[in-house]
């Protein structure tokens, strides 16, 4: 695995992102837990998930169209969220 770094995000784009991150992982850990016995928590679980996964998806094609991040067809880009780097991984 190639880690290369392509790109930087201001603080603020960077608590953007870290806020959708977290959030997602703590839906992700709550599903892990969640049976769909209670249908009505389980539903909110869904739809929660999948608008996290798209904001947190618009965020990173609205940053690399903004900062014209090098990508690759293998590759994803990874935040260092103690320096707001952004870095190209690849296989």
């Amino acid at each position: 695995m190639t880690k290369k770094k392509t790109g930087h995000v201001t603080p603020q784009e960077r608590d953007e992102i870290q806020a959708l991150f977290e959030r997602r992982n703590g839906l992700n850990e709550l599903a892990r837990i969640l049976t769909a016995d209670n249908t009505e928590l389980y539903e909110r679980l869904i739809k929660d998930l999948g608008e996290t996964g798209t904001k947190f998806q618009e965020w990173w094609d609205r940053m690399a169209k903004k900062y014209q991040w090098e990508s690759a067809d293998d590759g994803n880009w990874e935040i260092d969220f103690s320096t707001c780097d952004i870095y190209l991984v690849t296989p």
